[in-house]
């Protein structure tokens, strides 16, 4: 996987944000920028995206160019720094798709998450065994070893909802359906969903299924999905903007401009209000569980 990913997402972002905004209020473009600092628009793109890392001394030369307060370009030169500092999933490189260490930075840093899945049990919530089971099938070249690679990384992940310091709110809307599909058979199917039982008992998790019998919902249309929010600053401000992700099957799509934020808390809310409440969602989860352990 490409390098330029590396490094802690949510500087990274921050400080992309700060530099454009130094950048327009500059007046300069884009494209006279990247002249002016010799580097491609490429380069540029990827940096006010937050997609690469910084160092403390091009900081500095895009904040000269641009003519920033000397306060603030100290600022954003500490912030350089943290750019660089290496999440815990870093150990997990060879085995992270590229971009999706970006995914992961942003939902270890989420306040709140809001889930959707029509198909699969969300990676934050699969048992050991579920996760082998998708894996292995969505990477068949792959060898026994780096399978479980990959569901070590998976069940690590799964610490950000059990954490004793500040876990992030979790709600989670599934569809019925795809707790009758027997993922891997009746013996993981069933462990599988006593999981969910025991995870929607957490203070800071609530689990719903949109029953069949619901229709169609906004959810059919857009697919699954995450909207990630952000804890606020001492400002009231969100120190990050909220972001919606959407995984399909040849690529990842980060969503952060307001419109399509709210177009997919619309459908959010849609789904959420078309689904069974907490005690029935459990109710169900479990009888299901229990007739996959009858076999």
């Amino acid at each position: 996987m490409a390098e330029p990913t590396t490094g802690s997402t949510v500087p990274r972002r921050q400080l992309g944000r700060y530099l454009r905004g130094l950048r327009m209020d500059a007046r300069l473009t884009l494209k006279a920028a990247a002249s002016r600092l010799e580097w491609s628009e490429a380069k540029m793109w990827r940096i006010e995206s937050g997609l690469t890392s910084m160092r403390s001394h091009d900081v500095l030369t895009m904040c000269t160019i641009y003519g920033a307060p000397a306060d603030l370009t100290e600022a954003l030169m500490g912030l350089a720094k943290e750019t660089k500092a290496r999440g815990w999933w870093h150990s997990y490189g060879d085995v992270i798709p590229e971009g999706f260490d970006v995914f992961i930075g942003l939902e270890g840093a989420a306040s709140h998450l809001s889930v959707y899945q029509g198909q699969l049990i969300p990676g934050l919530l699969q048992t050991e065994d579920y996760a082998r089971v998708i894996i292995r099938a969505h990477f068949p070249d792959k060898d026994e070893e780096e399978i479980e690679r990959r569901v070590a990384l998976r069940v690590a992940r799964q610490t950000l909802i059990t954490r004793v310091t500040a876990p992030p709110t979790l709600h989670v809307a599934l569809d019925e359906g795809l707790l009758r599909r027997p993922i891997g058979g009746a013996r993981i199917m069933a462990g599988q969903l006593a999981h969910l039982v025991e995870a929607s008992e957490l203070a800071h998790v609530v689990i719903r299924v949109v029953p069949c019998e619901a229709g169609l919902h906004q959810g059919v249309l857009s697919g699954s999905f995450f909207i990630m929010r952000f804890p606020l600053n001492g400002d009231g401000r969100a120190s990050e903007p909220p972001t919606v992700y959407a995984d399909g099957y040849t690529g990842d799509l980060y969503l952060d401009k307001p419109k399509e934020v709210e177009r997919y808390e619309a459908a959010f809310g849609d789904i959420w209000n078309q689904s069974l409440d907490e005690e029935a969602s459990r109710r169900l989860i479990s009888e299901m569980a229990g007739s996959y352990e009858q076999g």
